[in-house]
């Protein structure tokens, strides 16, 4: 499976490592090169330093037609920028847009981009952590409108390993 992960923050590098590890086709793209430093040695993906929300920066990095496009990075404006591009430019089979305000992972579901809401995942393992009933807010929610994939989830295992100059010196310029 071809995956894309724009932004390679602690969640970012981690989902390339698993997905890498476990035989996927992985690109991850950053605007900071220095972001590179947080995939092991061992990644053999290919790191982008480039902006996710740019359309020829996409298509350079081969995007077009990948399985799956996952918007990491800590904007929700441009998680959903870089989303859109995927689901309307791109044809990305699967899409999903990390987004931090409940009320706006909710809005664009309705708008047909898969979305990842961090505050009601956290608040509902905390909820669940205290003996409390879930929150009622989105955590993943797929997309309801006209433009989007399907539904089939990922499932991956997590390794570890230390980042070397291999892992940085990976990165190149879309």
């Amino acid at each position: 499976m071809k995956i894309v992960i724009v932004g390679c923050g602690r969640v970012g590098a981690s989902a390339a490592e698993a997905w890498d590890a476990a035989g996927h086709e992985v690109v991850v793209l950053d605007m900071a090169t220095s972001a590179f430093e947080r995939l092991p040695s061992t990644f053999k993906g290919t790191a982008i330093r480039g902006d996710g929300t740019d359309e020829d920066v996409l298509r350079r990095a081969g995007v077009a037609g990948a399985d799956v496009l996952l918007a990491l990075t800590e904007g929700d404006n441009r998680n959903v920028m870089s989303a859109q591009l995927a689901v309307e430019a791109l044809d990305v089979a699967k899409v999903i847009a990390k987004v931090n305000d409940p009320l706006r992972a909710s809005a664009y579901s309705e708008l047909g981009i898969a979305t990842l809401c961090r505050t009601g995942l956290m608040l509902d393992a905390v909820n669940e952590y205290l003996g409390m009933p879930k929150s009622g807010l989105p955590g993943m929610l797929a997309p309801t409108g006209q433009h989007h994939g399907g539904d089939h989830h990922l499932e991956t295992s997590r390794t570890s390993a230390p980042a070397t100059e291999a892992a940085r010196g990976a990165a190149v310029e879309a």
